[in-house]
């Protein structure tokens, strides 16, 4: 179980798109994205509390005992090489463009994310919850959805305890320990 304090506090962490293309538009790569969310957590023993994936951004929620910068290294390197790998299996030679980048060591051609790290930690409970509807209704703050519910790419069903028999990713919430 995982106790939410200063010993062990929740990751926010934010994840932008290179110059905020909107990569994840599409219904196909934002199935993509959840799978590798998913492949990073079981690759990194990480447990996923909330999630959103946006056109242009990805928020995840995470307890763990690895520090921010290496969770961030799992969800964002995991996610980068599978919709890199979609992009080029599948002729989209113009997103890749807008990915592009000089060569740079290992032979990385393209970059998915702007690469300014952006991770809050948070150690209270109440500041946790904050953020997962912060999570909850950024679909609705612009404007996707009118409701939170209605979104298919975030962790609002399963907080309300109604996941769907398709739902895109499970979150790991059974697993926290509340103090009330």
């Amino acid at each position: 179980m995982f106790r939410i304090s200063k010993d062990s506090p929740v990751y926010y962490l934010t994840a932008v798109a290179k110059d905020r293309l909107p990569a994840f538009r599409k219904d196909e790569i934002k199935n993509i994205v959840c799978k590798a969310i998913d492949e990073a957590r079981r690759s990194a023993g990480f447990l996923l509390l909330a999630y959103v994936v946006m056109p242009d951004h990805l928020h995840t929620l995470v307890g763990s005992d690895l520090k921010p910068s290496k969770v961030e290294q799992y969800i964002n390197g995991i996610v980068s090489r599978r919709v890199i790998d979609f992009l080029k299996t599948n002729g989209h030679t113009r997103s890749l463009e807008k990915l592009r980048h000089a060569d740079r060591a290992r032979n990385y051609r393209y970059s998915l994310w702007d690469h300014h790290p952006n991770a809050k930690l948070l150690t209270h409970e109440d500041v946790v919850l904050q953020k997962v509807n912060y999570i909850r209704q950024n679909p609705v703050r612009t404007g996707l959805v009118q409701k939170a519910e209605d979104y298919h790419w975030s962790s609002v069903r399963c907080w309300a305890r109604k996941p769907l028999e398709d739902e895109p990713l499970l979150v790991d919430i059974d697993q926290i320990l509340w103090r009330a």
